[in-house]
């Protein structure tokens, strides 16, 4: 074959040679992603994953016979301009805590999230769990890509960024959680959300606001008595949200009876479930605990606490497991890693 020929078959292979190495790279990724549990789709642009007609559709699936709720924090103006009418105390309603939740909300000022993620057609989160399952997973260049990051009380960033990211749009606290520098783990944006369990959250807040003596009672663990939060960047979780998680999503008796625990949904469970009302696509990642005979299997991906610690717990873990099945089971969330 003359030199001439052998350029002109060359010229001609190379269109085949192209379209065979694009495809052979967007299969590999593609099954890398699913081998985490992720999309094959692009998370900000598929119609598939995001037509808010799906959205509704998964969410009355769910069976809550409640409508989904969008606006996630508590404002001033509820309390300001008309009768804020509440049958609950907190946890699952502010009957009780009104002064305080004027105070804090008279300081704080803000209680929208941002319009960059309040305009968009479609809100794709991810929710994640401080569980051991997400250590080595390298999941955080994936996590990183989604539009809301939710992380929940003191879960380090650092340090931990391959497997976890280090995007936090929001981060859920109480005081026994809170990390008295909210800047060392989180991004200067990161809207740092406050769950009120008990009217001594809200207390603490205040003191914190307007540099109050501090008041030690009341936590099971002695919160930070310096938080150097940024206060624009705080928000109160409206306690409906904590209220349709236990009555809705876990079906627990809000006010037990006799000498019956109670039992309080944990934050993990409450992040999902708000994720389902503000968020088309939900993702979880790190949620799970080690079997309850596994007492020296290490529950979070950072430090050394085991499920002794949890000895004590209000949560009922097992129950909200199950709850977790179930909403994965209908497609509502979605693992990005093998889980049990």
């Amino acid at each position: 074959m003359s030199q001439k020929a052998t350029k002109t078959w060359c010229l001609r292979l190379l269109p085949v040679l192209f379209f065979f190495i694009s495809f052979v790279t967007y299969y590999c990724s593609n099954a890398i992603l699913q081998s985490y549990g992720g999309t094959t789709k692009p998370l900000n642009s598929s119609k598939t994953l995001c037509g808010g007609w799906l959205t509704q559709k998964k969410w009355g699936s769910l069976n809550f016979n409640i409508s989904r709720h969008t606006e996630l924090f508590l404002k001033l103006e509820d309390f300001f301009w008309r009768e804020h009418l509440s049958k609950l105390a907190l946890p699952y309603g502010i009957k009780g805590s009104e002064l305080l939740l004027l105070k804090v909300l008279a300081v704080t000022a803000n209680y929208q999230v941002p319009a960059s993620i309040e305009k968009l057609e479609c809100r794709t989160c991810v929710v994640i769990g401080n569980g051991f399952a997400i250590k080595n997973s390298s999941l955080g260049s994936i996590i990183n890509k989604y539009d809301v990051v939710i992380r929940l009380n003191d879960a380090p960033v650092r340090g931990y960024e391959e497997d976890v990211g280090n995007k936090t749009t929001m981060r859920f606290f109480y005081p026994e959680s809170a990390s008295y520098n909210p800047g060392l783990h989180n991004e200067p944006s990161t809207l740092m959300v406050l769950v009120p369990f008990k009217q001594q959250d809200l207390r603490w807040l205040k003191e914190i606001l307007y540099n109050e003596k501090r008041v030690r009672k009341g936590f099971w663990k002695p919160p930070p008595q310096i938080w150097l939060g940024d206060i624009s960047k705080i928000r109160v979780l409206d306690p409906h949200f904590l209220h349709q998680t236990a009555d809705r999503l876990l079906q627990i008796p809000l006010h037990p009876k006799g000498k019956q625990a109670p039992v309080h949904p944990t934050t993990g469970i409450l992040a999902v479930f708000v994720a389902l009302n503000y968020c088309d696509v939900v993702h979880i990642a790190g949620f799970g605990y080690p079997n309850s005979r596994s007492q020296r299997q290490p529950i979070h991906y950072y430090g050394y606490d085991t499920m002794r610690s949890m000895k004590n717990s209000y949560h009922d873990l097992n129950h909200e497991a199950e709850a977790l099945k179930r909403l994965e089971d209908l497609g509502a969330i979605l693992y990005l890693h093998p889980h049990l």
